[in-house]
């Protein structure tokens, strides 16, 4: 089981599953129907719950870096539905408190039988490359909610009516003022903060110069592999990282 306090989850004697319930639970699914089992079991304890002897409270992001990817999936959907729990209590439409279902991962109201489901927001994450003085470079930006000097590739939204490509192809074209052209599915990753699905792509630019807006993005520019320093990029827990990683792979390394 997966303990929570707010966004944190507790590691104890060096383990980030346990067994039992801890005292002070405000929220937990083993009294859920037995259709909801078979997802990880988590609960919510207080603010005032003290974590014992070996204990600490640690954020989602220290999860990957201490335990790697699966436990990272595993706590992270687990938090996803604590949070959804502990935000949604209502119905949006009568007001009634809302029952776990019988028969699937949703919650229905008793009143007027509305189903609700767990949020999640898809996003689009691309890596652009473009040859330069024959020489291949990504496009690197930096995000103006980002650490000052921490730079990525862009992302965001998929906007309602739009197919994932017409998003990276919009997205581009907002922040940096560029065109794109093939556009290639790459790997997908949830990313519990709060509730997205990052949907990764790689693409070549097509035309226009680097233009951004100002507003999310502050800067941008091509960068040569030699040129992209592990201390200014994303770790590598985000789908962010791992594409900068597979550009200067196979920048350095064509064909592999």
């Amino acid at each position: 089981m997966f303990v929570f306090q707010g966004d944190k989850v507790l590691v104890r004697q060096g383990a980030l599953e346990h067994t039992g319930r801890p005292d002070k639970v405000s929220r937990c699914s083993l009294k859920l129907p037995e259709v909801w089992q078979d997802l990880p079991p988590w609960c919510e304890v207080e603010e005032d719950f003290q974590p014992g002897e070996g204990g600490e409270f640690i954020g989602l992001r220290q999860v990957w870096h201490r335990f790697g990817d699966e436990a990272f999936l595993r706590a992270g959907g687990a938090w996803q539905y604590a949070n959804w729990w502990r935000n949604v209590r209502l119905c949006s439409f009568c007001g009634e408190p809302l029952r776990p279902s019988e028969t699937d991962h949703g919650r229905r109201c008793p009143r007027c039988g509305r189903a609700f489901y767990a949020p999640l927001s898809p996003a689009v994450i691309v890596a652009i490359e473009r040859e330069v003085g024959g020489e291949r470079k990504l496009l690197l930006a930096h995000n103006t909610a980002m650490p000052e000097g921490r730079l990525s590739v862009l992302a965001g939204f998929v906007e309602p009516g739009e197919t994932l490509e017409q998003a990276v192809v919009r997205e581009v074209r907002e922040e940096v003022a560029i065109e794109v052209r093939d556009i290639r599915y790459f790997k997908s990753q949830p990313w519990p903060f709060p509730c997205s699905l990052m949907l990764g792509f790689t693409a070549r630019w097509k035309a226009g110069e680097l233009r951004p807006d100002g507003v999310e993005i502050g800067e941008a520019g091509w960068f040569a592999p030699g040129d992209i320093h592990p201390a200014n990029i994303p770790d590598g827990a985000s789908i962010a990282r791992r594409l900068i990683d597979h550009f200067t792979a196979s920048a350095r390394n064509p064909g592999t």
